[in-house]
């Protein structure tokens, strides 16, 4: 039988976490800010910027989205990047995806203060967290290892097989893995024989883009299956990058889509905003 490995129960503590900080920073005279910088059309990235700001509001935590539009160039964007890390009254910001045509996400998050980077997109950040320095890991890479914890899974001596090398999950996610004392293997669109591989894995992390690409002949009885993948279906729902039919009942657990990484992912950039504001 495959357990689901559900995160809602654990974004809901780390919310009342965050609520509580954020009430005792706000009298002390430092109210938590966030700011979002958004220079897309894009339908799912506005569901997901809609879902950040609700969830901010209900932990007591101010968020501002500045929408610079789609077709925003490089210079306005990280002008206003470094107008926000340059203002005392913010504590985080994000930088949200996909940017419009000849913006680079790695140069323009270079302009972001570290201390505020509460979504790890800072290459000083990812950096610092290689090389198992202080600094905020990107939110879902940390959710990944959050799930994992609190539903028990162990990860000292565990084959971890990530499939999927971003900056944003994949290559942070093995990091922290690692730290772990995880050993781990990291999986693209150029490896070999993609199953062979990870059918190796005891815990593997579905972290590529593409819907439902991990099927049955992908894992091995019993691993535990982290699906961070959330593509949208033409019937407005969304589906992960495992297809989660073809492996219930052969993996000992998985993680629903929607309801697994989403709401840690949004309930850590909330912890990192607290933690940012307390300096």
């Amino acid at each position: 039988m495959t357990a689901t490995l559900g995160g809602t129960e654990l974004a809901a503590g780390i919310r009342a976490e965050v609520a509580t900080a954020a009430a005792e920073l706000a009298a002390a005279g430092t109210p938590p800010r966030l700011a979002v910088v958004v220079a897309t059309a894009d339908e799912s990235s506005a569901w997901y910027v809609r879902s950040i700001a609700r969830a901010a509001e209900r932990t007591g935590i101010a968020c501002s989205v500045v929408d610079l539009g789609e077709s925003a160039p490089p210079d306005r964007i990280r002008a206003e990047l470094d107008a926000l890390s340059a203002d005392p009254a913010v504590h985080g910001i994000i930088l949200q995806t996909p940017l419009p045509a000849g913006a680079v996400v790695e140069d323009l998050a270079a302009s972001i203060d570290p201390a505020k980077d509460v979504d790890g997109a800072n290459p000083l950040s990812l950096g610092r967290l290689a090389a198992g320095l202080p600094a905020f890991a990107p939110a879902t890479a940390e959710a990944v290892l959050a799930l994992l914890d609190h539903h028990g899974v162990p990860l000292s001596g565990a084959h971890a097989v990530v499939v999927g090398r971003s900056t944003v999950v994949g290559k942070p996610a093995a990091h922290l893995l690692l730290q772990r004392d995880a050993t781990v293997t990291v999986c693209h669109s150029r490896t070999k024989d993609l199953a062979a591989v990870t059918r190796t894995a005891d815990v593997l992390v579905a972290a590529v883009g593409r819907p439902e690409l991990i099927t049955a002949e992908h894992v091995a009885e019993d691993a535990v299956v982290i699906d961070v993948g959330t593509n949208p279906t033409p019937d407005g729902g969304l589906v992960g990058d495992v297809e989660a039919g073809s492996v219930t009942g052969r993996v000992a657990a998985l993680t629903p889509v929607p309801g697994g990484v989403g709401p840690v992912t949004t309930a850590l950039l909330l912890r990192h905003t607290v933690a940012s504001s307390r300096g």
